[in-house]
C-alpha cells in the first residue's frame, strides 16, 4: 500500500478536515514519517500573504524528495490553479472532495477538482489519533465580509452542520473514551441560523451525551452572544474561558476594517462575562492601514479597560484580494511590531493577576508529558507544568496546590 502523510497548516478546522480525508482513506497506508511517504498532501492555509509563502516553501520542499504532492485546504481555491499550471502539485482538491480522497489519490493523471462552495461534511469523526481531546466542525463559511479578511472567498458563506449528525459524532467520541470537545469552525457563533436553531441550543444538547465532561468553544463574535447563550454561562460543562474576537478598540478602526462589533457594547459584555468568572480572549491586529498613532492610542487606552486574559495578536499581513490591501495610509512594520508587543505584554499581566486571584481546584486534562513533566490546560484555558511519578498522560487531575509564575501555573502531583 502507498503511503500518505498529512501536512496540516493553519486552523482547528484544517485540523478536523484532515482528519476527515484520513477517515476516507481506504487502499493507502497513513505514515507520520514525511520522509517515507509516497504522496504528501497539503492541507494549507491562505489567510495572509505570509501563509501561501509558507504552502509554497513546504511543497518546493516535498518535490525535492520525490512524493507526489496534492493540495487541499483553503489555499487550493487562491493558489491551486497556479501551483498547478507550474507543476508544483500532482493534484487540487476543494473542500467538498475530502469524502472523494480516496479515489483522487487513486488517479493517474493530474486533476483538479473544486468542488463547490456549499457543501458540509457528513464524514463521522469517532478517533483523534494522539489527542486527548476530540474536535467537532459544526459549521462551515462565513457572512461577514471583514476588509482584511479572504476567508469567506474560499470556504463559502456560513452554513450549519446538521445537528444530529454532530450528536452522533459526540456519541461515539464519548464512547471512545474523549471528555473534553472543542467546536470548531469558520464562524462558529453563526450555527443554527440557517436551522432555526442555535449554538446555545447546540451546546445543551451536546452536554446531555454521557462522558462529556467539558466544552471548548473557538472563536466566537460579540454579537452572536444570545440569550440561548446566556443561560449556560453558569454549567459547569462550559469551559470557563471564551475567545471573542473584537480584532481592535477603536470605534474608527472598526469601521474601516468592516466589522460588526462596537467597542462600548463589547466592553459590557466582557464586564458582563467576566462576572460569571470567565477568563476571556480576543483578537486583535496591529498596523492595519489606517491605524495613526491616535487612533492606536485610543485603542490602547480603552484596551487597559477590558477584562481580558488571553490575546491571539497578528501585525497586519497584507492579504492580496482583499479590501484592505489597497487601503491606505500604510502603517510601518516596526511600529506595527511595537504596538503588537505593548498589548501583549498588557494581557500577560492581566492573566497573570487573573490567575492569581484563582481559588477553586484546577481541572485539568494532561495532554503531553516529556521526562516526568506534564502539561496540560484549566479550565480557564490556562498552561499548568505537573510533576508527577505516576503516568498521568491524558488522564483529568484536580490540583488546589500549585505555584502561580509569570508564564504558567506549576504543580506536583503525587497520589
Amino acid at each position: 500500500m502507498k503511503r500518505v502523510y498529512f501536512k496540516t497548516f493553519g486552523c482547528r478546522t484544517n485540523i478536523y478536515d484532515t482528519q476527515i480525508m484520513m477517515q476516507n482513506l481506504k487502499d493507502f497506508k497513513i505514515t507520520n514519517d514525511e520522509n517515507e511517504a509516497d504522496i504528501i498532501v497539503v492541507n494549507s492555509c491562505t489567510v495572509t500573504n505570509g501563509a501561501d509563502s509558507g504552502v509554497r516553501n513546504y511543497i518546493n520542499g516535498a518535490n525535492r524528495k520525490g512524493a507526489k504532492v496534492i493540495i487541499a485546504g483553503c489555499g487550493a481555491f487562491s493558489k491551486g490553479a497556479d501551483l498547478f499550471k507550474e507543476e508544483k502539485v500532482f493534484g487540487v482538491m476543494g473542500h467538498s472532495e475530502k469524502a472523494n480522497i480516496n479515489k483522487l489519490l487513486n488517479e493517474k493523471t493530474r486533476f483538479v477538482e473544486m468542488g463547490d462552495l456549499n457543501s458540509i461534511d457528513e464524514t463521522i469523526v469517532g478517533e483523534y489519533i494522539g489527542k486527548s481531546k476530540a474536535f467537532l466542525k459544526i459549521q462551515e463559511g462565513c457572512n461577514f465580509r471583514c476588509s482584511y479578511c479572504i476567508i469567506p472567498y474560499v470556504r463559502g458563506d456560513a452554513r450549519s452542520q446538521d445537528e444530529e449528525l454532530i450528536l452522533e459524532q459526540v456519541r461515539k467520541l464519548a464512547s471512545n473514551g474523549y471528555g473534553e470537545f472543542v467546536l470548531t469552525g469558520t464562524n462558529i457563533g453563526s450555527y443554527g441560523q440557517d436551522k432555526r436553531s442555535s449554538l446555545g441550543n447546540l451546546l445543551k444538547r451536546i452536554s446531555q451525551i454521557r462522558g462529556v465532561r467539558r466544552i471548548r468553544l473557538g472563536s466566537i463574535e460579540p454579537i452572536q452572544i444570545d440569550e440561548s447563550f446566556r443561560e449556560i454561562l453558569g454549567e459547569s460543562w462550559m469551559e470557563k474561558h471564551l475567545h471573542l474576537a473584537l480584532q481592535h478598540t477603536s470605534e474608527e478602526m472598526l469601521r474601516i476594517m468592516r466589522r460588526r462589533n462596537n467597542v462600548k457594547r463589547d466592553l459590557e459584555l466582557f464586564s458582563e462575562l467576566s462576572s460569571y468568572g470567565y477568563a476571556l480572549g480576543t483578537d486583535f491586529i496591529t498596523g492595519h492601514p489606517g491605524e495613526s498613532e491616535e487612533l492606536w492610542s485610543e485603542a490602547y487606552q480603552t484596551l487597559q479597560k477590558f477584562p481580558l486574559t488571553h490575546i491571539h495578536s497578528f501585525v497586519y499581513s497584507k492579504r492580496d484580494g482583499t479590501p484592505s490591501a489597497t487601503m491606505k495610509p500604510e502603517v510601518r512594520g516596526d511600529v506595527s511590531k511595537q504596538r503588537l508587543k505593548s498589548i501583549e505584554e498588557l494581557v500577560a499581566e492581566k492573566n497573570y493577576e487573573f490567575r492569581k486571584k484563582q481559588d477553586t481546584p484546577l481541572e485539568i486534562l494532561v495532554e503531553n508529558k516529556k521526562d516526568d513533566i506534564y502539561t496540560g490546560y484549566d479550565q480557564f484555558y490556562n498552561k499548568i507544568f505537573i510533576h508527577s511519578s505516576r503516568n498521568i498522560d491524558k488522564e483529568w487531575v484536580s490540583i488546589s496546590d500549585y505555584e502561580v509564575k509569570k508564564d504558567a501555573n506549576y504543580a506536583q502531583f503525587e497520589i
